[in-house]
């Protein structure tokens, strides 16, 4: 990576939304309740839903862990993809991908029956990115805890993917939600081609 792509505009400024909303909700009670109420994301049918929720829970984080996996994985490969895509066009992949994946989740659990599932995190669209670098740059390689040896992006993406299908259909892990790091992937991978169907990105 060059040291033009180490700090990307909207990238920093994802990361430092994410983190004092999340100091906010940690240090302020009563944030933090209006948070749960009103900006997690609600299933379609709940008295709590609201449109807006599409966007506001992927602001929000249930742990210090959660919050730090997700803006490390922001900072790693989304910074690369914004030099790529450029600011706009990185801040409108970001949005779909999280949007799709909150429409995976949602979509999943009412053919499931569970209506009272409520979704936060940035995941959905953070595993937008990591689809989006596998796309951008696949044969990169990734060194990847616990492998001893690096591993290309494309069957980095591809592998975990697959994982997350797995979990997701076995029930596995269910605290997770995995249809929506799918979701995002499917999400993105559409959004990248069509883009490259009406010549606008190249790769």
């Amino acid at each position: 990576m060059s040291n033009n792509m180490q700090s990307t505009p909207v990238v920093k400024n994802l990361l430092i939304a994410n983190c004092v909303i999340f100091l906010a909700t940690y240090l302020i009670p009563s944030f933090n309740s209006l948070m749960g109420e009103y900006f997690q994301l609600y299933w379609f049918g709940a008295p709590r839903y609201h449109s807006y929720q599409f966007i506001t829970y992927m602001f929000l984080h249930g742990s210090i862990s959660h919050l730090f996996f997700n803006m490390y994985a922001l900072w790693m490969f989304g910074r690369v993809v914004e030099y790529d895509l450029g600011s706009r066009r990185f801040l409108i992949y970001y949005i779909v991908c999280g949007v799709g994946a909150a429409l995976v989740q949602l979509g999943v659990a009412t053919l499931a029956g569970e209506y009272y599932i409520r979704l936060v995190g940035a995941s959905g669209a953070v595993m937008g990115l990591l689809l989006a670098f596998g796309v951008m740059h696949p044969n990169e390689r990734l060194f990847v805890i616990p492998f001893p040896v690096p591993i290309k992006a494309k069957w980095f993406v591809v592998g975990y993917a697959l994982i997350e299908l797995f979990l997701g259909s076995s029930g596995l892990n269910s605290q997770v939600a995995h249809f929506a790091h799918v979701g995002g992937m499917l999400w993105g991978l559409a959004l990248l081609y069509y883009w490259r169907r009406r010549n606008k990105i190249f790769f």
